[in-house]
């Protein structure tokens, strides 16, 4: 095996062209790639395909590229706190695909599994399965294109839906620690969508927090195996303490 890393996030990404399909690793803002993210904002790639749990937060995430006019379209299951993400949703500037988290999750997985399709029960008796959820407004706010009806099979007297599998042509995630032939380790919460996020990708780039060499991570220990990933950029210090706080509470003493 050969090393994957790259000196640079913004070697690591130069090749995303305009219209790529992005699957992009974090919950909120919580395990983000943010380097990246903010490589690619400056690299210029427009009209983007993004698949990700949400769309970052204003001003942090991949809320930098949508408040910048470059993502096209948004595959996930939360608008969240986002409200730049709203308007342009409800103002037609950017089509989103609604689908319900763990069904989103699982279409990451079976896209990296080579499974092209699978029924779940998530989403019966909802607009997830019977069509009519709005993916498109017009600038004025009425809806321009719905969701389709999506197939129903009945598994032991119980319905379930098709759902397919989702590949992209680049992912990007963070990980706490990896090594050079691309074994990532995530730390707590940040081990929600990247490992998914990662599976899904054809070209995968992952920003590390910490760089170690082969055979410094215990293989019990790791979270996904480096044959799902295709670049590794070493984060500095400063890029690896940067981890914004979505929404700052305080108890009282």
């Amino acid at each position: 095996m050969t090393g994957k890393t790259v000196p640079t996030a913004a070697e690591a990404v130069a090749d995303i062209g305009d219209g790529a399909s992005i699957a992009v690793g974090g919950f909120g803002l919580t395990g983000v790639p943010h380097t990246l993210i903010r490589a690619l904002y400056e690299q210029g790639a427009g009209g983007l395909s993004v698949v990700s749990n949400n769309c970052g937060a204003d001003g942090h995430g991949l809320g930098i590229l949508l408040e910048a006019g470059r993502v096209r379209e948004v595959t996930g299951s939360y608008i969240g706190n986002n409200a730049e993400f709203a308007r342009r949703y409800l103002h037609g500037e950017v089509d989103v695909t609604l689908t319900p988290q763990g069904t989103l999750a699982e279409r990451l997985r079976a896209g990296g599994c080579g499974i092209p399709a699978f029924y779940t029960p998530a989403g019966i008796g909802t607009q997830v399965a019977e069509g009519g959820l709005p993916r498109r407004h017009t600038p004025d706010g009425r809806v321009a294109a719905v969701s389709r009806r999506k197939e129903l099979r009945e598994f032991d007297g119980r319905p379930y839906v098709l759902e397919h599998a989702i590949t992209t042509d680049f992912a990007l995630v963070r990980a706490a620690r990896g090594d050079r032939h691309g074994n990532l380790v995530f730390a707590r919460t940040a081990r929600n969508f990247n490992p998914l996020a990662a599976m899904a990708g054809r070209i995968t780039i992952a920003e590390v927090e910490a760089l170690v060499e082969p055979g410094e991570l215990d293989p019990d220990h790791v979270h996904l195996p480096g044959v799902f990933v295709q670049r590794v950029v070493a984060l500095t210090p400063h890029q690896a303490a940067y981890k914004p706080v979505e929404r700052r509470t305080v108890r009282a003493a």
